[in-house]
């Protein structure tokens, strides 16, 4: 049967004959803690602690076939592909303590190297599926232009279908983390049509931002505004929030990838965080009249919302940090903040800090009337 669906989609496809990529290839760059074994009966590389990419090896459109394997302990199977020397590109990837529930597979694309999971959530990004283990089984991507596809198992029907590629890139690498693979093959197909198939973006959505640059977060005062001194030295980048309605800083600044100490001890999740990341984001409301908005707020991870100089809300989102469990998903009905608007132009100034997972927020009002 496995035969037969490969020589369909040969046939669909118009691909490229396989290449195949061995265990001992010298194609493989491997990490300093990656390596060939034997494993459940296979030659195979061990990479559940590191990762192995292809060398001097592109691809734009096409199938990568792998053979996974792992004991099923908490983990991430990884495929990498469209990658850069940057660090940008895409991902999916299986995570095997998580089989059978929502996001027990995702998808996310990669800004310099660091994934942003938490607002890429959802459909066409998260979905279910049984992942086996102690047994060999078998993973399909199919790219096909901003569009994506991954089969666990089943060849037939996708697991997770990805609509929308964001990280922008075209071509690039392909790499293997956290898990035994064997059986590497990969067919190239010709590039398709570069077709979007994004959200709609709501009409309540605040769309046009201005970002600071980064700045580490423990050298500010996140309960006090800026002052205009601060905010007139500042280089500032007029940026558009994505639909529905994500303004991506990770996209514009590099983000943190850290562990906060609080990540294996609750009781350290009010302790200082070193290395966390902050960018100041501003826009203007102008309001007919004097009147009080609900404002939806959506954010990761940390962030305080000043309007007209005054803060109204401070709030912290991380992964973990309001229950160990917590993941800190970012979307505009998380939170709500109720806007004291004057008549004419009102300024309002996140300051936005990352620790890791997607660097990001997003607002959104009820409705527009009496605001533009």
């Amino acid at each position: 049967m496995t035969m037969a669906v490969v020589v369909t989609c040969c046939a669909s496809f118009g691909m490229a004959e396989a290449e195949s990529f061995p265990p001992d290839s010298l194609r493989w760059q491997l990490g300093p803690n990656a390596k060939i074994t034997d494993y459940l009966g296979r030659n195979c590389l061990a990479i559940e602690d590191d990762i192995a990419t292809l060398k001097n090896f592109e691809m734009t459109d096409g199938i990568i076939d792998v053979d996974m394997a792992g004991t099923g302990a908490r983990g991430f199977y990884n495929i990498f592909f469209r990658t850069q020397a940057n660090g940008d590109g895409e991902s999916v990837y299986l995570r095997p303590h998580k089989t059978g529930l929502d996001d027990a597979q995702q998808y996310s694309p990669l800004f310099q190297g660091v994934g942003a999971w938490q607002i890429y959530n959802g459909l066409g990004f998260t979905a279910a599926v049984d992942i086996p283990k102690d047994i060999w089984f078998h993973v399909r991507l199919v790219i096909t232009g901003a569009q994506a596809k991954l089969y666990v198992r089943d060849m037939v029907a996708p697991s997770l279908v990805i609509n929308d590629l964001k990280s922008g890139m075209l071509t690039g690498g392909v790499g293997f983390r956290g898990v035994h693979i064997s059986n590497v093959e990969i067919r190239q197909t010709p590039p398709a049509v570069w077709e979007r198939h994004e959200a709609a973006m709501p009409p309540a959505t605040i769309t046009k931002w201005s970002l600071s640059p980064s700045m580490l977060a423990l050298e500010h005062d996140l309960e006090h505004p800026l002052s205009k001194q601060e905010s007139d030295s500042m280089k500032w980048q007029e940026v558009s929030a994505e639909p529905p309605g994500f303004v991506v800083i990770s996209r514009y600044r590099k983000a943190p990838d850290l562990v906060p100490t609080f990540a294996r001890d609750f009781s350290k999740r009010l302790e200082p965080q070193k290395g966390m990341q902050l960018v100041y984001a501003r826009t203007t409301i102008v309001s007919d009249r004097d009147q009080i908005k609900k404002l939806n707020i959506g954010y990761s991870d940390d962030v305080s919302l000043f309007l007209n100089d005054r803060i109204l809300y401070r709030g912290r989102s991380a992964q973990r940090f309001r229950d160990p469990g917590f993941l800190g998903i970012v979307n505009a009905e998380n939170d709500a903040v109720y806007l004291p608007l004057k008549k004419g132009t009102n300024e309002l100034v996140l300051a936005v800090s990352e620790l890791t997972g997607g660097w990001g927020f997003i607002c959104r009002f009820g409705d527009m009337d009496g605001i533009h």
